[in-house]
């Protein structure tokens, strides 16, 4: 059978991508190498490690702050075995809601490692057989796997990736994390509050290298009263894993004298690499990078035409909602429609406890291009739903442009700050001023105020609220 469209790929990129093809009148297919559909977002990414995050989270308080609410509990137990159980079952049940969207919208599921034969033809192997199929278009949205150098004897046993650290199910005393990035900061948030012993080794100077300071700080101290630890600005040197531990040896980058931890795991999570395995792509003149990513236009199209390549495979920000909206901008450029996708107001998140968010430009990122600006700051301990619920840590930032006064950054740390940063993304995308911003009524008392009172604070006004 021939289609209009064959996307590669079933995670957030690739299936939201053939809903919008569908929708748009193609006859679309989806391939998928696994038996499960969602991606690494869906199956061990995005949604697991939210589920334990927030059971994590459930079982802090209870141990620290139930009691200063009224709340007397006894004999509270972690049940880790329990937690991953019910992590599972949320992953069952949202990739099973991607199956259901598939048929609903009339898109055929083919389970089997594809590999293009030729620009209009590609070659689908399952366990079961091998069969090919002919298309005008196709959708490379194959994502991405974890960086795990040699070096490090990645084992899968003790020394671990963010899939592996997903499904243990006997706590950990200690882990010793490489990488204090997005996804060594979430997974190790999940351990500590769980009583797990965890160490940070970063290479780079701070946490969070290309988040705004500010909030990377308050998002470190908080962790810090956990007991995590961080040796940042350490190289690792050597990674050896052991049927019950793992050996670590670092040093400072400027030292040649060899530190050592040893720990019941070792997490690698210094980041993620495009997965473009086996793909056939020099079979078909699509290009790459070097770093593996593939080369697109401002349409996302490859160097072989009617090839589109999405999301992780491509330059930009690894992110499940970045890679959905690229999948909707190439199935309408598909059918003649212009679409547009503006890279700086995509927000990112990291879903700690206090969350951080940010969209738009870091002050470090002005200072660079020379742009002069206006900072507002406001304390999440000054705000009085903030004191209600307990969660004071952290701060709201705005920049704004000197001269004109349109935002041009929202850098946030604090309770639920993964849903208010919509509100500056919403402004952003019109262009808003942080008057604009600060003259909005807010209601009271709820955390968005916190994002009125910086707006206020870069204007150059004084804060309203306590």
């Amino acid at each position: 059978m021939k289609y209009d469209v064959v996307i590669i790929g079933s995670g957030p990129g690739g299936y939201v991508a053939a809903i919008r093809c569908a929708q748009l009148g193609m006859n679309t297919a989806i391939v998928e190498r696994y038996s499960t559909l969602g991606g690494t977002c869906l199956n061990v990414g995005c949604i697991p490690s939210k589920a334990l995050l927030d059971s994590s989270e459930h079982y802090h308080n209870a141990t620290h702050t139930f009691a200063e609410h009224g709340i007397k509990v006894s004999s509270v137990k972690a049940d880790l075995k329990q937690m991953i159980a019910r992590k599972n079952a949320v992953v069952e049940q949202t990739c099973g809601g991607v199956s259901y969207l598939m048929k609903k919208n009339k898109i055929d599921v083919i389970h089997g490692h594809g590999t293009f034969v030729s620009a209009n033809k590609l070659s689908v192997k399952s366990e079961k057989e091998t069969k090919e199929i002919e298309f005008d278009k196709a959708i490379i949205a194959t994502g991405s796997k974890p960086v795990a150098p040699e070096s490090f004897n990645y084992d899968k046993k003790r020394v671990i990736t963010s899939t592996e650290a997903l499904n243990i199910e006997t706590l950990p005393k200690k882990m010793v994390i490489i990488g204090a990035g997005v996804i060594g900061l979430e997974l190790g948030s999940v351990y500590a509050r769980l009583g797990t012993e965890v160490e940070f080794i970063e290479y780079q100077k701070r946490i969070l290298a290309g988040m705004d300071k500010d909030i990377a700080r308050e998002l470190q101290k908080t962790l810090k009263k956990l007991g995590v630890k961080f040796h940042t600005g350490h190289a690792v040197t050597e990674v050896k894993g052991t049927a019950k531990s793992a050996t670590v040896k670092y040093k400072k980058r400027d030292t040649e004298d060899i530190l050592e931890i040893k720990a019941d795991y070792c997490l690698i999570a210094t980041g993620r690499k495009p997965y473009t395995d086996n793909l056939g792509l020099e079979s078909i003149g699509v290009t790459t990078d070097d770093r593996g990513r593939i080369n697109v236009d401002e349409h996302l199209e490859t160097s072989a035409k009617g090839i589109f390549a999405i999301g992780d495979v491509i330059k930009g920000t690894m992110l499940a909602h970045k890679a959905e909206e690229e999948g909707i901008l190439v199935a309408e450029y598909m059918t003649g429609q212009k679409p547009h996708i503006d890279y700086n107001l995509i927000p990112g998140v990291v879903y700690t406890w206090p969350e951080l968010a940010a969209v738009g430009k870091t002050e470090e990122q002005l200072k660079e291009a020379g742009i002069a600006y206006n900072v507002g700051k406001f304390p999440m301990k000054a705000l009085g739903r903030a004191r209600a619920s307990m969660d004071i840590a952290g701060l709201v930032k705005v920049i704004s442009d000197k001269e004109t006064d349109e935002i041009l950054g929202v850098h946030m740390c604090g309770a639920r700050v993964a849903d208010v940063i919509m509100e500056a993304v919403a402004l952003m995308e019109f262009r808003a001023s942080a008057e604009d911003m600060a003259r909005i009524s807010h209601p009271h008392p709820t955390y968005t105020e916190a994002v009125k009172e910086a707006a206020l604070g870069a204007t150059g006004g004084r804060y309203l609220h306590i």
